[in-house]
């Protein structure tokens, strides 16, 4: 007679009745597979066995993909939505000092950012008064300083967006808060024939906000923006 335990009836008509259940769990089949494998005994390679591994290693691998790509997909679609506030924010103001004062306020709130600079090369000095008024925000600087600031002046080609992480920050660029900032995306602005550029910083003390890993498009699509409400007030 074998020795072999019966299984509780309760336990096998509930197996019978919701096989489902059993090749839904990952432990139960592994501990019947493995049961199988030495019933045949150590002489016999199960090639089925091997083949249901593999191919639960690729949907293992598979399902962490998907999750992956979930995950990016709502980060993306946040970076879109805070975006687009921070676009309708800045839009909001009708006249020029408000609209830059609200770059470092509620739309660098919005984007949580540090720092919010708008640099201007002009061949004037900065003794304007209205640049005065604006100094945490607003700085003027000779032409060509954008560039050299872009590329530490090595020169050669500039991008319309550079995110990178920073060690010492520019003074000139945060003044009081250089120290803070550890990260920071430059967005170089160009405000149409004749007229020379500007660069929009946005700086922050997470040396791992901005980095150059990271995509560019929703932050190209800000600062096109940018200089098509800032060309007005050039105008």
């Amino acid at each position: 007679m074998s020795s072999s335990p019966k299984i509780e009836d309760t336990l096998r008509e509930a197996i019978i009745s919701q096989p489902g259940v059993i090749l839904d769990d990952k432990d139960v089949m592994h501990a019947l597979i493995a049961a199988n494998e030495r019933a045949m005994g150590g002489n016999i390679v199960d090639l089925r066995g091997i083949a249901m591994e593999r191919l639960e290693s690729r949907l293992d691998r598979l399902e962490d993909t998907h999750r992956s790509v979930i995950a990016a997909a709502y980060e993306n679609l946040a970076g879109t939505n805070q975006v687009h506030r921070a676009i309708l924010r800045m839009l909001d103001p009708i006249e020029f000092e408000p609209f830059l004062r609200n770059l470092s306020g509620e739309v660098g709130e919005i984007l949580r950012v540090d720092a919010v600079r708008l640099v201007l090369e002009s061949v004037q000095n900065d003794n304007d008064p209205a640049v005065q008024r604006l100094g945490e925000v607003l700085s003027v600087a000779e032409p060509g300083f954008i560039d050299d600031y872009l590329t530490f002046g090595r020169g050669g080609h500039v991008r319309q967006v550079t995110l990178r992480q920073v060690q010492d920050a520019s003074e000139t660029i945060y003044g009081e808060k250089a120290d803070w900032i550890r990260s920071e995306s430059c967005l170089k602005l160009d405000f149409g024939d004749g007229r020379l550029p500007g660069l929009l910083v946005l700086g922050a003390e997470d040396p791992h906000m901005f980095g150059p890993q990271q995509g560019t498009d929703l932050l190209a699509f800000f600062a096109g923006v940018f200089e098509r409400a800032m060309r007005r007030w050039l105008s």
